[in-house]
């Protein structure tokens, strides 16, 4: 990714049972790709979740946060799904990466 570019973190704990949470997370990582200025998506979940997206500028993150159907999981989400969640934005200006050999 070309730097300096943007990373959302949405960090939430969940409630129990799935409740279309699975169903709806797939729709919208595919919908997110499709929008101008997505650069990538990693998520790790245990007791807590963790999920970022990458965006090229803040205006694409802003389009992405009003896209209509993202909207209406973001709905869903306070209503069914998530017990707490926090967003952060960052700008990304270095990154470092590691691989073992094998």
């Amino acid at each position: 990714m070309t730097k300096p570019y943007y990373a959302v973190i949405f960090t939430s704990t969940r409630t129990s049972g799935d409740k279309g949470y699975l169903q709806m997370a797939k729709q919208m990582e595919e919908l997110a790709k499709n929008q101008p200025g997505y650069l990538g998506f990693e998520s790790a979940k245990d007791k807590i979740g963790i999920s970022i997206s990458y965006w090229k500028n803040l205006e694409s993150i802003s389009k992405w946060k009003s896209n209509l159907k993202h909207l209406a999981a973001q709905e869903m989400g306070k209503k069914e799904w998530y017990k707490w969640y926090k967003i952060r934005v960052c700008l990304v200006e270095r990154e470092y990466e590691f691989t073992a050999s094998s």
